[in-house]
């Protein structure tokens, strides 16, 4: 499993969306027994926390120290360091597992093998996630020139199976048909500039080039967000299954 996100955990807590509670409730209303759920690659505990107002104890794994350091606290969750393929928890422990916006760093096999051992018989495991967000036109060409382009040979192998949203991951369990959810959110520049430079490609180019990409886009991009409605959407990412 990688770790692109330590060095900005800060940022990433601050300005990564969050999933919607209604998509959330949707998620939890398969869950048989609200005992013990399990967050993994938590990051800053944005899923976690969530799932907390719904379970008795909430468990949030991930490698990275400082990303749960930035973590949102709550009585009932329990932040751990661990990774994803070999966690420290009890076989058929919990009623949810649940990855958003990570899976496609995983080991598949081994990361599936440690989900089939930690789930209970009759839990449910769910993978979130979203994809490339979009707004208005104007905006949309500059954002797109600068994830395609600018930023483009920046980007992990994985981020493929995002941007064929998450159709394409290896799912060995028996899946439930879903409800498409949408995150539909307004965004000053600050937020919008924050969230570009969260993502890996960005974090990778500034370390391979000692420069910024958003420095060659952040004056187009400001004065088509300031004569715009300032709203993005982004395409929720869900699939939900039981063990077989």
């Amino acid at each position: 499993m990688k770790d692109n996100f330590s060095k900005q955990a800060s940022e990433y807590s601050k300005f990564r969306p969050e999933y919607p509670d209604e998509m959330i409730d949707y998620l939890v209303s398969f869950v048989k027994n609200k005992g013990v759920a399990l967050d993994i690659a938590t990051g800053n505990g944005q899923v976690a926390h969530k799932l907390s107002r719904f379970f008795e104890t909430v468990y949030g794994v991930d490698i990275s120290q400082n990303q749960l350091e930035n973590a949102i606290p709550r009585e009932n969750i329990i932040y751990k360091v661990a990774s994803a393929e070999n966690t420290f928890f009890k076989n058929q422990e919990f009623d949810l597992i649940t990855v958003a916006q990570a899976v496609h760093w995983f080991d598949f096999d081994l990361f599936y093998k440690e989900v089939c051992r930690i789930l209970k018989p009759d839990g449910i495991f769910a993978v979130i996630g979203y994809g490339l967000f979009s707004t208005n036109e104007e905006s949309d060409k500059i954002v797109k020139d600068f994830y395609y382009n600018i930023i483009g040979p920046y980007w992990d192998a994985e981020r493929k199976y995002l941007d064929e949203n998450y159709k394409t991951i290896p799912f060995p369990f028996d899946e439930i048909v879903v409800e498409p959810f949408e995150n539909k959110l307004t965004w000053t520049f600050e937020e919008l500039i924050g969230y570009l430079e969260t993502w890996s490609a960005t974090q990778h180019y500034i370390s391979k080039n000692n420069q910024n990409p958003l420095d060659l886009i952040y004056n187009d991009l400001k004065a088509s967000w300031q004569k715009s409605d300032k709203k993005v959407t982004f395409p929720l990412l869900l699939r939900i299954g039981k063990l077989k």
